[in-house]
């Protein structure tokens, strides 16, 4: 074998690294079907592994894939988003969203919380509205849930 075809072979061969800049696409679903993200071809994520977004159990499964070999794995919520806290569900008054919005079970909200002495926006989901009051859940909607996804690899840049 000359040493072109050799190259061709190793770039055709390479796998994922940590410190690589790779292409994915995925679809991310719950365990009863929900499709919760979907990354399409048409606009790949591109993902710097140890710096992303992505559950690190997403990120470590996506070290050692080849481009174009699909793989499939399944995370718990300890491994994902954390369980869900019970104490994460709050009962506001209907009066102190004032006349500005009127809630909905599942309208997802932008609230500001103080922690640390510092103010932050958390989204918050709206889970009852009942006469007085409304039932937010200031959970992760991912929390609590197994993940599937679903993942190729359509692009790896190694680093230089």
């Amino acid at each position: 074998m000359d040493q072109k075809n050799d190259c061709n072979r190793q770039e055709y061969m390479a796998k994922v690294k940590e410190s690589d800049t790779v292409r994915i696409v995925y679809i991310g679903k719950l365990d009863n079907g929900h499709i919760f993200k979907e990354v399409h071809i048409d606009n790949p994520l591109t993902v710097k592994i140890g710096e992303s977004e992505l559950p690190p159990t997403v990120e470590l499964a996506i070290i050692g894939m080849e481009a174009g070999k699909p793989k499939k794995i399944r995370i718990a919520p300890d491994e994902g988003y954390g369980p869900r806290f019970k104490d994460l569900l709050h009962e506001l008054p209907v009066r102190s969203f004032g006349n500005r919005l009127i809630p909905k079970p599942g309208m997802v909200l932008s609230q500001k919380v103080s922690k640390d002495g510092k103010q932050h926006t958390v989204p918050a989901t709206v889970i009852e509205v009942k006469n007085d009051n409304v039932v937010v859940d200031y959970n992760h909607p991912l929390a609590g849930h197994h993940l599937t996804y679903e993942l190729t690899v359509i692009e790896i840049n190694p680093t230089q």
